[in-house]
């Protein structure tokens, strides 16, 4: 019986040892992975599974090292080995190897594999969002809209999936959603290297169908949807209000003050038209947000709290309004 209690209790230090070495090696592998030093992380990688072959850790640092140096044959083929042990991971697996298949690609073999696992993980929001991304290089747009928006619905703190939205919106020239998905975009990402960009779209959507001649004369251009789109009347008062920006009367405005005035037209009349058969993200999620902000004290503070990217004065406003802003973030809390 001291023989038996003495091997178990060696086998268990043994274990122990072992795991706390191959902690080690993965710590310093991925140590050298973000430092950019993808053969380094991959040769102490190796170490780690001298100790422990089926590790789905080390397999998938190895994966992502593998992905960084471009080798994505070596990173399908250690996403499989997380694949196969079907234990923890796997998630991350199927992210790194579908995204290796669309590096090589094999689109469309990519978009088999994200469709296979999130019918495994339906909560999931990466899965989602990754498949968007194959089917909007696809120019496969309803799809991509299709899947983003579930991204959406599973995370809605996603700032990417609701700049793609944003974008697929815009290209097809559905100006009041591609507005709401930026707006909240730039909510989430006032000042990162997108927002530049998606505060500049968010001008455009809103100034892009009014023109002024040489005469003076103000015209709107508005295409003519469906008559049962729930959106239309937003899309005409847009272009009224950006018609009104050029009349007299607003000459001596900031376009600032233009911008908040703007807002919270837009804002106020989404909420006014929503109906209690209205569903989906725009009208469940979007606009009850904004509405709400819109009826709030701090229309303002949001207004220049997105704009800081593209607008000096903007970014002033923000140091001088600390008070503001701290109230603003309060009420989002409550």
């Amino acid at each position: 019986m001291k023989y038996l209690f003495f091997l178990l209790l060696t086998l268990s230090f043994t274990t122990f040892f072992a795991q706390n070495n191959i902690n080690t090696y993965i710590e310093e592998g991925i140590a050298y992975h973000d430092k950019g030093e993808y053969d380094k992380a991959l040769a102490t990688y190796e170490k780690a599974l001298i100790l422990d072959p089926q590790s789905t850790v080390v397999n998938y640092e190895m994966a992502l090292s593998y992905f960084k140096k471009n080798d994505y044959k070596n990173t399908i083929a250690r996403a499989d080995m997380v694949l196969k042990k079907n234990e923890d991971n796997l998630v991350n697996a199927y992210l790194i190897k579908g995204s290796a298949l669309d590096m090589m690609g094999e689109v469309k073999q990519s978009i088999k594999l994200f469709e296979k696992a999130m019918r495994k993980f339906p909560d999931d929001y990466l899965l989602p969002y990754n498949l968007a991304l194959n089917h909007y290089k696809l120019n496969q747009m309803e799809e991509a809209k299709e899947n983003v928006i579930k991204a959406l619905e599973n995370n809605p703190s996603h700032g990417s999936s609701h700049w793609m939205l944003a974008n697929i919106e815009s290209e097809q020239g559905n100006t009041v959603q591609s507005l709401l998905a930026n707006y909240y975009f730039l909510f989430l990402e006032p000042n990162s290297s997108r927002s530049l960009d998606a505060y500049t779209m968010l001008q455009l959507n809103f100034s892009g169908n009014v023109t002024k001649g040489k005469d003076e004369a103000i015209t709107i251009n508005i295409s003519m949807s469906d008559g049962d789109d729930p959106f239309s009347a937003a899309a005409l008062m847009l272009g009224l209000m950006g018609a009104s920006n050029m009349l007299p009367e607003n000459a001596d405005k900031t376009s600032e003050e233009l911008f908040v005035e703007n807002t919270n037209s837009f804002f106020q009349v989404l909420g006014e038209l929503k109906k209690e058969k209205e569903k989906g993200l725009y009208w469940n999620f979007y606009v009850p947000f904004f509405y709400d902000l819109a009826k709030s004290n701090h229309l303002e503070a949001y207004c220049m709290y997105i704009s800081q990217s593209g607008n000096e004065n903007a970014e002033a406003w923000l140091n001088e309004n600390s008070e503001k802003l701290k109230a603003f973030a309060a009420w989002l809390k409550m």
